[in-house]
């Protein structure tokens, strides 16, 4: 399954960034984490690791690491989300004083999943940008 959204902050990429890259801030904008906690010594980077739990679409304990960091512009990790296994980047282009956020999302199920994959694909995309409208409202209301 692959898809992507993509939106219109109105905070610059550095801040958007710094944000996204906080993965403990996950739970503020995403429904479905309840926690995010880094399991790797050092700091965020490409090979940084993270545990997280999930409480939708059923409680889940999920791990990603992080394989692209480049700051200010993209943001990628990689492991078990929810009832998957793939990759999210986060792309950030800078426009005027705001960010264009785009997310891609390739996942792969298996199993039950893989079978509900094409099912699900437009409920999970839909659910994706409303976490992504959260993510904007929490920057725009945070920092301005």
């Amino acid at each position: 399954m692959e898809f992507s959204n993509s939106i219109m902050i109105e905070r610059p990429p550095q801040e958007v960034f710094a944000y996204l890259a906080a993965f403990e801030n996950v739970p503020r904008w995403n429904h479905a984490i309840t926690e995010t906690r880094k399991t790797s010594p050092g700091p965020v980077g490409v090979g940084a690791t993270y545990r997280q739990t999930r409480s939708t679409p059923s409680p889940a304990s999920e791990t990603f690491s992080v394989t692209r960091f480049e700051p200010d512009h993209d943001l990628a990790i990689e492991g078990t989300i929810g009832p998957f296994e793939g990759t999210l980047s986060y792309h950030l282009e800078p426009a005027g004083d705001s960010t264009v956020l785009t997310n891609d999302a390739h996942l792969k199920g298996t199993g039950v999943a893989a079978l509900a994959a094409p099912i699900a694909s437009g409920r999970i995309r839909a659910a994706v940008a409303h976490n992504l409208e959260v993510l904007k409202t929490t920057l725009e209301d945070r920092s301005g």
